[in-house]
């Protein structure tokens, strides 16, 4: 389960009533690496000013590992991260998540995005994560 969802949650999103801090929070709470992690990166870019700003050290452990996968994989996470960080996420691997301003910077998130620096990206230490 990728979730923590609470029961009054649970009945909002029945009857559709959810909005975005609400899953915004859950996220927070359920996932507090990848939430971490991506609050660091951003604060990072805010503060250096810079294309990009990326994390390259692997999790400390599969669990947290377990929770990047989770956050980045989700189109509905991911999504409701980069509206409430005002940035665009980007994945490589099982680690190096990547915060870009939110525009004004296409081609530095392309060559990031491409197959030429995912394949250049790969290492025999990363295989199996």
């Amino acid at each position: 389960m990728s979730l923590d969802v609470s029961p009054a949650l649970l009945a909002r999103a029945e009857r559709g009533e959810v909005d975005d801090e609400e899953f915004v929070d859950c996220v927070r709470t359920s996932l507090p690496f990848a939430w971490e992690m991506i609050s660091s990166l951003v604060a990072r870019l805010d503060a250096d000013g810079g294309d990009f700003a990326d994390n390259t050290t692997p999790p400390p452990s599969e669990h947290d590992r377990g929770q990047l996968l989770r956050a980045l994989a989700s189109d509905a996470i991911r999504g409701a991260l980069e509206r409430h960080f005002g940035v665009r996420l980007a994945f490589q691997n099982c680690h190096r998540v990547a915060v870009f301003p939110p525009a004004g910077r296409e081609e530095v998130h392309a060559r990031f995005t491409s197959v030429r620096s995912q394949l250049l990206n790969q290492s025999p230490e990363l295989r199996d994560c």
